[in-house]
């Protein structure tokens, strides 16, 4: 009799997998109720975790960017990079929008000049030229920069000077604009110096040389107080800015620098761990295949979902695979592409799947980022099955034995 072990994938401790097969046992029940399902819980003998108490995390100093409650710093200026890095425009939306619930509307008057125009004017009028380096090799990591942003000031400055114009235009002045909009031109021009999608290597940047080279915007601007990171009217706006866009994002980093324990070193530590100490993992999936024929329950197919996927793979094609084993399903995992960098540990790159390698089907969700295809990358030898669990990435990843498709698509591929 035909028998289903399901093996999980990275991250999983015993609760989760309690779950995890809850689900794969209703799934499969539904659709093929003769198939049992065997365990392979291998997390908790072969998955990482701090042995030392997490000895190696360095102390945090100072509890800045994020407070207790979630909220961000408005006075930790590396908060607002942080939320530079992904809109270099947030600060200047929420100075916008503060300005037009708070301030009067001033409206076209013939033969006016709307003071934000003269602003915007300033902004376009942005030049590195004071900092340009001589050398056509410039030295120094200051130079550098200047000579990397250079190509790309004019692009971002007319981006900044356009969005000041048609947010704030009809808006009575504020003060405080000057160092919100250098901020912004800094934090273009670095992404256009990267790349549109950050094909280019991200640069590589010294905090001093950026507040320099913000600095010297600023100052072009007529903005003053250099010393503080927000001044005058502008006071306030990074944090609501922060609060509204990245909150939760700068909360979750927190979470993982500062507070790093057994809850959330799994993920990407048994990812880590395998690669130098997979043989466990793939003797336990060994174990359980051979139980489970021992028992009278195969031939066997391996479900195994992410990293289990790629442990099965490794063992399916070591010189000894485990006897038995009909049909391999891998879901959302990364087996075909690790092929392809040529990181394997039982197969590379230049070799093909054994002659013995079981029938191989392959389950992905086109949302999931860490599902990827085999039929191209093994031709002949894999069949891919897409899924849509209508999930974003990253819970994509973990809801495909929630979907009950999945159940339908494999009940006919599975041995009678």
């Amino acid at each position: 009799m035909t028998s289903v072990v399901f093996v999980h994938g990275t991250g999983v401790r015993a609760k989760s997998y309690e779950k995890s097969l809850a689900r794969v046992v209703s799934g499969l029940g539904r659709v093929r109720a003769d198939i049992p399902v065997a365990r392979c819980f291998w997390g908790e003998e072969h998955g990482a975790s701090l042995g030392l108490g997490g000895a190696s995390l360095p102390v945090r100093t100072k509890n800045r960017g994020v407070g207790g409650d979630g909220a961000l710093d408005e006075d930790d200026p590396l908060a607002v990079w942080a939320l530079l890095e992904v809109d270099p425009l947030a600060e200047l939306r929420e100075f916008a929008r503060a300005a037009h619930d708070d301030g009067e509307e001033t409206g076209f008057a013939p033969g006016r000049v709307d003071p934000w125009e003269t602003v915007a004017d300033k902004v376009r009028g942005l030049t590195l030229e004071p900092m340009a380096p001589e050398a056509e090799e410039p030295a120094g990591s200051l130079p550098r920069l200047v000579a990397d942003l250079a190509p790309h000031l004019d692009e971002a400055a007319d981006r900044v000077a356009d969005e000041i114009s048609g947010s704030l235009g009809g808006t009575s002045p504020a003060d405080g604009i000057e160092p919100l909009a250098a901020r912004a031109v800094y934090a273009l021009a670095v992404q256009r110096a990267e790349g549109p999608y950050g094909d280019d290597e991200p640069l590589a940047v010294d905090g001093a040389d950026r507040d320099t080279v913000v600095g010297a915007l600023t100052d072009q601007l007529g903005g003053g107080d250099r010393g503080g990171f927000v001044a005058g009217a502008a006071k306030g706006v990074a944090v609501r800015a922060l609060n509204s866009y990245l909150s939760p994002l700068s909360s979750l980093a927190h979470t993982f620098r500062g507070g790093i324990t057994n809850k959330s070193v799994p993920a990407s530590g048994d990812i880590l761990r395998y690669q130098v100490r997979g043989a466990g993992v793939r003797a336990a999936i060994r174990a359980a295949v051979r139980e489970a024929i021992e028992s009278g329950n195969g031939p066997v197919v391996l479900l195994a979902h992410s990293l289990g996927g790629i442990a099965c793979v490794d063992l399916l094609a070591e010189p000894d695979p485990p006897a038995g084993v009909e049909l391999l399903v891998t879901v959302g995992s990364q087996a075909p592409f690790l092929y392809e960098l040529d990181a394997l540990t039982a197969l590379r790159r230049d070799e093909p799947l054994p002659a013995a390698f079981p029938r191989w089907i392959n389950v992905y969700d086109e949302r999931d980022l860490l599902g990827f295809v085999g039929e191209k990358v093994f031709p002949g030898r894999v069949t891919d099955l897409r899924v849509n669990t209508r999930q974003p990435f990253p819970r994509a990843h973990t809801s495909y034995f929630a979907h009950q498709r999945l159940y339908d698509l494999l009940a006919p591929e599975l041995p009678k």
